[in-house]
């Protein structure tokens, strides 16, 4: 595919799309034929094909994945007077999922270097009433398996994988969705696997919790007018799962696209660590995703977050920052009880956290004018305050 650096998006689907393109609209054609548009064939096949990829026995895909999180959780028993323990330095959706369960959250402070939850913070924080621990597979990093094991061994704990951000990441041998009871995915459109609209999918090698999720995802009727669960609506439309079906095949070259762009971002960023600028740490490899390819503006860089942001815009180059505020600052969710100074790794992380483009078919070309933009405005803000500023080794 032809690119080009006179602009660079966060996300472009053409290299993704246009050469399945006709194998789309082949399988929307096919659901369409059939008229099997709810709880259809191409939705069980989708479910068994996702469910096989994660290394679990069933799938059950539900309307998002903020849905799956909160059924999923419902499914596994979490529910009132349970608490569950969760990074504040995750998407709102993470928080929604577990209060909307009806358990409590208790949310805790994430590790500075690769902005996962920090599980020696979350052991701080087990009372008598912790059931569950929800680790968040950020950015396309898996959280490490063998040390959720071992907290959750000591202290009986459930775990339940926000895995909304990590499709086929893998660490230590373990691949997202394979770690804990259940797990949750999204397939909002710029995920890793992405649907053309909104959709999720709870994953478990637990017959009884696929049970419950299928049977609440559908008004709580494991047969038509038959109801046994306090249910709702909440099921993954069948053209939906069509198309994810359809895309599921290339995720792994798809993920591998990724990762080698995040090598070459991380090689022609490196000159830059010395100015306070470089990538959040990699513990899982190749196992990395990247969904996300995100670095850190500090406090020793001599241009500050905003101001280089807005200068890449100018340039053409488009950003974001996942996530300007953490969820114990969140306006909404002010009655937790949590105030500024409480989480001091996720607070300053909101600060300096910077999203690079990345995406499958980002070309090396772009990388390059991507991170030479970013060492044209550093140095020029160095220049610009030399008498004050002395580069230095930052700590990554």
């Amino acid at each position: 595919m032809n690119t080009s650096i006179s602009s660079i998006p966060f996300v472009d689907f053409r290299f993704q799309h246009q050469p399945i393109q006709s194998q789309l609209d082949q399988a929307i054609q096919a659901v369409i034929r059939r008229g099997d548009f709810i709880l259809g064939q191409a939705l069980a096949e989708f479910e068994i094909a996702f469910a096989q990829a994660c290394e679990v026995d069933y799938g059950i895909g539900v309307a998002s994945g903020t849905d799956a999180l909160a059924l999923g959780l419902q499914a596994c028993g979490v529910g009132a007077d349970d608490e569950v323990i969760l990074p504040t330095n995750t998407f709102i959706a993470t928080l929604i999922g577990v209060i909307r369960s009806g358990a409590t959250p208790i949310l805790v402070d994430c590790d500075s270097q690769t902005a996962l939850i920090d599980l020696a913070a979350a052991e701080r924080a087990i009372t008598p009433r912790t059931r569950a621990i929800l680790p968040v597979h950020l950015y396309g990093q898996m959280v490490s398996p063998s040390q959720l094991f071992d907290l959750a061994s000591t202290y009986n704990l459930l775990i339940f994988e926000d895995a909304a951000q990590a499709h086929l990441a893998e660490r230590e041998g373990y691949r997202a969705g394979s770690v804990g009871t259940a797990a949750a995915f999204s397939f909002y459109p710029s995920k890793n696997l992405g649907a053309f609209g909104d959709g999720g999918i709870v994953v478990t090698r637990e017959e009884i919790v696929a049970q419950t999720v299928r049977s609440i995802r559908n008004y709580g009727s494991p047969q038509k007018y038959f109801h046994t669960d306090s249910g709702t609506n909440s099921r993954l439309d069948t053209l939906q799962a069509a198309i994810l079906n359809t895309k599921l095949p290339h995720l792994a070259s798809w993920n591998a696209d990724r990762n080698r762009a995040a090598q070459h971002y991380e090689a022609l960023l490196e000159p830059l660590a010395d100015y306070g600028v470089f990538p959040l740490e990699n513990h899982c490899g190749r196992g990395h995703v990247y969904h996300l390819y995100v670095i850190r503006i500090t406090d020793i860089c001599p241009i500050d977050r905003q101001t280089l942001q807005t200068q890449l815009t100018d340039l053409g180059i488009q950003t974001g920052i996942h996530y300007p505020v953490p969820c114990h600052l969140q306006p909404a969710f002010q009655h937790l009880g949590y105030r500024v100074g409480d989480f001091p790794h996720a607070e300053a992380l909101c600060q300096e956290i910077l999203s690079l483009p990345m995406f499958p078919g980002l070309s090396d070309e772009q990388i390059h004018h991507v991170v030479m933009a970013i060492k044209q405005q550093v140095t020029s803000a160095f220049g610009s305050n030399r008498s004050t500023y002395q580069p230095q080794v930052a700590s990554a």
